[in-house]
């Protein structure tokens, strides 16, 4: 089911919300507003991983760029198969343009827990870049 939800704003910001949603690859100023207004509440009430409290417990993916190292994968396979983290899913990929493997971790922790690995990822020799992505905060939904 729809609803129209209205708003009032100047010229000005009209035209450059309509090239943010062009910018952005977005079809329409519904979905991109949508999405915008979830990321920023999200944002607002949890913060960015550093932010949040120790034993805040979130889901997401972290994603780990490294080159091929047994020391790093088997940190990565320590992490995996530790009780510190419960995994979901696991990938492996080989990046051909940028000569990088990649892993994407997806997983349930506590905040305290994210920050404990990415900081022992990040003091790991041949690891190039790590990323977390938190999953949105929802009380109810679909899954």
């Amino acid at each position: 089911m729809s609803r129209i939800v209205s708003f009032s704003t100047d010229n000005k910001f009209a035209e450059e919300l309509d090239q943010l949603v062009i910018k952005s690859g977005y079809q329409n100023r519904s979905r991109f507003i949508r999405d915008a207004s979830i990321y920023f509440s999200d944002l607002k009430q949890r913060g960015e991983l550093e932010g949040m409290k120790q034993d805040e417990v979130i889901e997401g993916h972290l994603i780990v760029y490294y080159q091929h190292n047994n020391g790093v994968e088997k940190k990565l396979m320590q992490i995996r198969h530790s009780n510190m983290l419960e995994v979901y899913s696991y990938n492996h990929s080989s990046l051909k343009f940028s000569h990088t493997c990649v892993d994407v971790i997806q997983g349930i922790a506590t905040a305290l827990i994210f920050r404990n690995i990415i900081d022992q990822l990040q003091n790991t020799p041949h690891v190039n870049k790590i990323s977390f992505i938190s999953a949105p905060k929802r009380d109810d939904g679909c899954c």
